[in-house]
């Protein structure tokens, strides 16, 4: 309008539409229908209303999904952070019921044995790789010595080569410098155990004319002072006799898991020929 400022504009036309909307409300309530004036304001504000309305409604909907998303993320991220809980608690359980298991089998086996014996820990393998070794964390002031025989709840696994204070060194039998005096439970044919991979060793010096088949089963014969007698060594799985040959080739799948090894029995018996040399 000519001769208004901005600010006298707005606040004309701010008195115009409250005095229409006195002028509306004063019709509704004698029933009457609008008049002219209320006409003409209703025409002006209703699609100013319509979009206040409109875009008020849009503002609300955009902060709900927003709010919303906010807390479906901090949701998402709390359910994760417990689930990834739950998997940690599940697998600390399941290690605990695994090694409860094991140590079970290890006591029950224990009470099998007449000599005392000591539990020990296996910590780590040779680092050379040059022998088929474990590293376990007992030594000489548990009361290990040179030529301890080691064992588990499946059988044999070696004997002491080293010991330290506080640490000592397995040889297993299924290293090639290893050597077990064995028999066959059943048919008490001997034979020499020698080390050759993980899974197969060699039985040597099984008479030709030795009763042995596959399948029957292999046993300490608690000959040469290191292995009690009548421990697990493992199984006959091959038996093959070559002309002009004096003994069988005999192959032996040990009784021992030897990828699998944790926790080991040591027996506390000392070598009598290492005593009497001693002596």
């Amino acid at each position: 309008m000519p001769g208004f400022n901005r600010n006298q504009t707005f606040w004309i036309w701010g008195l115009i539409v409250v005095i229409a909307l006195v002028f509306i409300s004063s019709d509704l309530d004698k029933g009457q229908t609008w008049n002219l004036p209320g006409r003409v304001v209703v025409e002006i504000t209703a699609p100013l209303q319509k979009f206040i309305k409109e875009t008020v409604n849009v503002t609300e909907e955009i902060w709900a999904k927003y709010f919303n998303g906010i807390n479906s993320y901090n949701e998402n991220i709390r359910i994760k952070k417990e689930l990834a809980s739950l998997k940690i608690e599940n697998s600390r359980y399941r290690e605990l019921l695994a090694t409860h298991q094991r140590l079970q089998k290890l006591l029950q086996f224990k009470e099998t044995l007449e000599q005392p014996i000591l539990a020990a820990q296996v910590i780590g393998r040779d680092p050379t790789g040059w022998f088929k070794s474990v590293i376990i964390d007992k030594g000489e002031k548990s009361g290990l010595k040179i030529n301890m025989p080691v064992v588990n709840a499946q059988g044999v696994v070696g004997r002491l080569v080293s010991v330290s204070g506080n640490y000592a060194k397995v040889l297993l039998i299924i290293d090639q410098n290893s050597a077990v005096d064995c028999i066959i439970q059943r048919s008490r044919d001997s034979g020499i155990l020698k080390g050759y991979t993980s899974k197969v060793c060699d039985l040597d010096y099984v008479l030709k004319t030795s009763d042995i088949v596959v399948g029957d089963i292999v046993i300490t014969s608690g000959l040469g002072g290191v292995f009690p007698k009548g421990v697990p060594v493992g199984q006959v799985t091959e038996v093959k006799d070559q002309d002009g040959e004096l003994f069988k080739n005999v192959s032996i799948k040990p009784a021992v898991d030897f990828s699998k090894l944790e926790e080991l029995l040591v027996i506390l018996k000392e070598n009598p020929l290492l005593s009497n040399l001693k002596d």
